[in-house]
């Protein structure tokens, strides 16, 4: 009758051990795996706010023959969560010293946002 008892408690102790074990990947893979699934989802929220940032150049240039662009700040929504912020600045000189290089004209820089995902986008010229 003893070495049944023992055979029994064996078995439990063996069953706890594979749970545990069981328990412990599952919670390492889940812990892999939902940023992941996070960051998936939002991908469509980083397309739209790089558009965003696209049409807020866009915007800025529309129109403009002649490189005489007024430096600055501009922003403006496409929709009430859809917006783009857009900064202007002059060609760096030594009398006016800028964050854009001397050897551009202006350095133009859009920031698009939609649901708190930003995109921007930069050009020289």
């Amino acid at each position: 009758m003893i070495s049944i008892n023992l055979k029994k408690g064996v078995s439990v102790l063996y069953v706890i051990f594979v749970v545990s074990i069981l328990f412990a990947i599952s919670f390492g893979i889940s812990g892999i795996l939902i940023p992941q699934v996070k960051m998936l989802s939002e991908i469509g929220n980083s397309v739209v706010a790089f558009y965003a940032a696209d049409s807020g150049i866009e915007k800025v240039l529309i129109g403009r023959q002649n490189p005489d662009l007024t430096p600055g700040y501009y922003n403006g929504y496409l929709s009430p969560d859809i917006t783009y912020e857009v900064f202007v600045t002059k060609g760096s000189t030594v009398e006016n010293p800028t964050d854009c290089p001397s050897n551009f004209y202006y350095c133009i820089k859009s920031i698009g946002t939609y649901q708190n995902t930003k995109r921007a986008i930069e050009i020289n010229y």
